[in-house]
């Protein structure tokens, strides 16, 4: 699994297809990074302004579902990029008392189930968002819903009247960056490139956390 090279020799670089993967997977978790951040900040304004404006007697209705999706956003990105730090669950009962290198083939074996998960997610996202269908349609969500009988593009949230199919977008968003994420892991773990650190990611190690 490891890429073999001569004692004292520097490692070959990776393949290009590989630079490429890990290349976007870095610039992916660099932008979730920002965006977790902003989500943060407006995720404390929003609980702040909603504990101000009841205690003052004038609520915002819209301040709770802001709130909420605003968590939503934060959970996909979050988990997004806990896919690239390694920070996903694990069960790990069972490889410990493995050989070394049966514990790397079933670290690729369970990377490329991550892998298999996210394309699924994706492609099960195309065919709830069926952006063919819409198009074909005139992007038109009655027309659309009338012939298909899905009403996604018909929906709106009941506060802030948002067209419900721009909250869910996080969805298949989070399956595109979660399969780049998780094929620049395996890649990785299958010895074609050296594992990859974030230093500058505070949250990549147990002790961030705490």
């Amino acid at each position: 699994m490891q890429v073999k090279t001569p004692e004292g020799q520097p490692n070959p670089p990776p393949p290009s297809f590989v630079r490429v993967i890990r290349g976007l997977s870095d610039a992916t978790l660099s932008i979730e990074r920002k965006a977790i951040t902003v989500l943060m900040f407006l995720l404390t304004f929003l609980i702040l302004l909603n504990v101000v404006t009841r205690y003052s007697g004038l609520s915002l209705y819209w301040v709770d579902e802001s709130a909420v999706y605003s968590v939503v956003w934060l959970t996909f990105i979050g988990g997004s990029a806990m896919t690239r730090l390694r920070m996903d669950f694990a069960v790990s009962l069972l490889t410990d008392h493995l050989s070394e290198k049966t514990q790397r083939i079933a670290k690729v074996i369970a990377g490329i189930g991550v892998v298999a998960f996210a394309v699924l997610l994706a492609w099960m996202c195309w065919l709830w968002l069926d952006p063919l269908g819409i198009a074909q349609s005139g992007f038109d969500p009655k027309a659309y819903a009338a012939k298909s009988f899905n009403f996604i593009y018909t929906e709106r949230t009941q506060t802030l009247n948002w067209p419900t199919w721009v909250v869910y977008m996080i969805i298949p968003i989070f399956a595109l960056t979660m399969t780049v994420h998780a094929l620049a892991n395996v890649l990785e773990d299958m010895g074609l490139a050296a594992v990859t650190k974030f230093p500058e990611f505070s949250l990549g190690t147990a002790e961030g956390i705490n």
